[in-house]
């Protein structure tokens, strides 16, 4: 699968990223004008588990779920999101 990732600044100049199948748009209970392209066409291993670069947890669960998936709220709690 291909993603294009879009981020928003969140506190301590940490972000956080939006997974969503390349050539999508933003599903609409996750549009925020925050959101700013960031990565277009990222290939995503059918069996990958995590985007670790972006703090994304479950990317293929969460985009059958919801139409995206999005940056673990608890890797920013933890401030371990990347910058």
């Amino acid at each position: 699968m291909r993603v294009d990732i879009y981020k928003r600044a969140e506190h301590a100049g940490h972000f956080s990223y939006l997974a969503v199948p390349e050539g999508k748009t933003i599903p609409e209970e996750a549009i925020n004008t925050d959101w700013e392209l960031d990565t277009r066409s990222v290939d995503v291993d059918d069996d990958a588990t995590q985007l670790e670069v972006f703090a994304i947890d479950n990317p293929h669960e969460q985009i059958s779920a919801k139409g995206y998936a999005i940056t673990s709220i608890k890797e920013l709690q933890d401030g371990a999101a990347p910058t």
